[in-house]
């Protein structure tokens, strides 16, 4: 047998690093499942090298030169930590992106960030803190989503709306329509003639139901006078 099956290092070390594509992968899965850009296997292998890049520091005596003296080397094992959480940020970064006047992704890059803080804690043997922020960031994407649904919020939309030349609204009758369905107007603006000839109207909302989004588009869809309009919830 080799010597490196009966060496416990190589049993620890292929422990850890399993570990560490458990916990990326439960929470890669939840990202999956919601259909998410970054899922099951980005977070299982940012997860799984930030693990293996902290054993290369916790096991740095097994490939360091044993010709050179011990009392001359100097290292840092906390620098390899920052050097994946700073790294990762890049990776963090690829999944943010705009949709219209939305931002969407920021959860999915805070997973991915505290799947790097987890894959760290496992690299260096810190299994019970990398398995209860296993736990809690489950339970953050899956409990607190179930909670975030149900908890009184306001909603936000920047409107867009276009009249056909002559048959616009006055602000008067937009802020009496608007406030009918149940939103507030929180600031406006004009245009007239330069990309389209009828008066638009461009503004942000507050409703504290998106039901009434919904309501608020059926209704310019069955007016003659719209000749266009867009209504953007704003989101994380």
């Amino acid at each position: 047998m080799p010597d490196f099956l009966t060496d416990p290092d190589t049993w620890a070390m292929l422990g850890y690093l399993t570990t560490a594509l458990i916990a990326g992968s439960l929470i890669g899965l939840e990202r999956t499942y919601h259909g998410r850009p970054a899922g099951f296997r980005t977070h299982a292998l940012v997860c799984l090298a930030s693990a293996l890049l902290m054993l290369l520091t916790t096991w740095q005596w097994e490939w360091l030169d044993p010709s050179v003296p011990l009392d001359t080397v100097r290292t840092d094992p906390t620098r390899m930590a920052q050097g994946i959480m700073t790294g990762i940020g890049f990776l963090g970064a690829g999944v943010i992106f705009r949709e219209g006047l939305t931002v969407r992704g920021l959860t999915t890059a805070a997973s991915i960030w505290i799947t790097a803080g987890i894959g760290i804690l496992i690299g260096v043997g810190f299994f019970f803190p990398a398995i209860t922020a296993t736990i809690m960031t489950l339970g953050t994407l899956s409990v607190f989503r179930w909670l975030e649904a149900r908890m009184p919020a306001l909603f936000y939309a920047h409107h867009r709306l276009t009249f056909l030349p002559g048959r616009g609204l006055t602000e008067t009758e937009l802020r009496e329509l608007l406030a009918g369905h149940g939103f507030k107007l929180f600031s406006i603006s004009y245009r007239y003639g330069e990309e389209t000839p009828g008066l638009e109207y461009r503004m942000v909302l507050q409703t504290n139901t998106q039901e009434n989004l919904r309501r608020l588009a059926n209704t310019l869809a069955e007016m003659e006078t719209v000749k266009s309009f867009r209504i953007d919830p704003a989101g994380d």
